[in-house]
């Protein structure tokens, strides 16, 4: 059995479109939990009404994405699951998305296996995972840069996967334990829960036959890339949704680097990136 954690805040509409997504799913053989971190704009009403077999936890509205996704797998772990599953409600699945990935999980049974991110409004790839190197940090690339669309198929590889589609034996968590919501509340938690499950032995691989398709603007982080402001700057490299945020990334480094010597040039091109890289984008858009 997989159990599809899912946190949501006041996004009525999305999670709506994106739970009869679930529901048109070609096998069944999986459970919703929704948590639900104190939403006002009437998500909880409408997911008793119309999706009563969704299995629902109710937040006070003082949690982020991390731990709201640890309430929802500790349900799981405590009701005997196989797999753990987390996804967004910006994202609308393909019909066989869950066959497709049961079938390679039969194939791959301790690997964790992500999906392919498919731009809701092109129909093209736009997120599969990410080929990492520590020692020589401007070679990490996302999948589809680096592969053409028609080399996209079955399985692929890859170093870090963020948690939009990320199928995962119960076995992980048994053995690396929940994601790390202290250090990393919001951005981040899903990278360290990748590092920290290659370094316990786990393969991750795109599995580029289960596609979701995307919203790519709905990221608080995206947001603050694309309205560039010296506030929305500053948010960039330090709020809790910067996807450029400077102390998360420098605790994920920190953390995870396997050698110490390489280090110091990972921090410094990575600040650089961060910083130069909207510093850019604003001079020359």
């Amino acid at each position: 059995m997989i159990y599809i954690i899912t946190p949501v805040y006041n996004r009525k509409e999305f999670t709506k479109n994106y739970l009869k997504a679930l529901r048109e799913q070609t096998i069944q053989d999986f459970k919703v939990i929704i948590v639900d971190d104190g939403s006002s704009d009437g998500t909880s009403e409408m997911i008793e009404q119309e999706f009563p077999e969704v299995i629902l936890l109710k937040e006070n509205g003082d949690l982020w994405w991390a731990e709201a996704t640890n309430i929802g797998v500790k349900y799981a772990l405590a009701h005997a699951t196989d797999y753990i599953m987390t996804l967004n409600d910006d994202t609308v699945p393909e019909s066989d998305y869950i066959e497709n990935m049961i079938f390679w999980s039969n194939r791959k049974p301790d690997a964790l296996l992500g999906a392919l991110a498919m731009d809701i409004n092109t129909g093209k790839p736009i997120g599969g995972g990410f080929l990492h190197s520590w020692k020589k940090p401007r070679t990490s690339a996302n999948l589809v840069h680096i592969l053409e669309e028609k080399e996209l198929v079955g399985l692929v590889k890859v170093d870090n996967f963020p948690g939009r589609g990320l199928l995962i034996p119960r076995k992980v968590f048994d053995k690396i334990g929940l994601y790390d919501s202290e250090n990393f509340p919001q951005a981040a938690a899903d990278d360290d829960f990748s590092y920290r499950a290659i370094n316990a032995g786990y393969e991750i691989f795109c599995n580029c036959d289960a596609k979701i398709n995307s919203f790519p603007d709905e990221s608080g982080g995206v947001y603050l890339k694309k309205n560039k402001s010296l506030k929305n700057f500053y948010k960039h490299l330090f709020s809790i949704k910067g996807s450029g945020n400077l102390i998360f990334f420098t605790r994920l480094a920190i953390k995870n680097c396997p050698k110490k010597r390489y280090l110091l040039k990972y921090l410094f091109l990575g600040w650089s990136n961060r910083i130069g890289g909207y510093l850019k984008e604003w001079i020359f858009e």
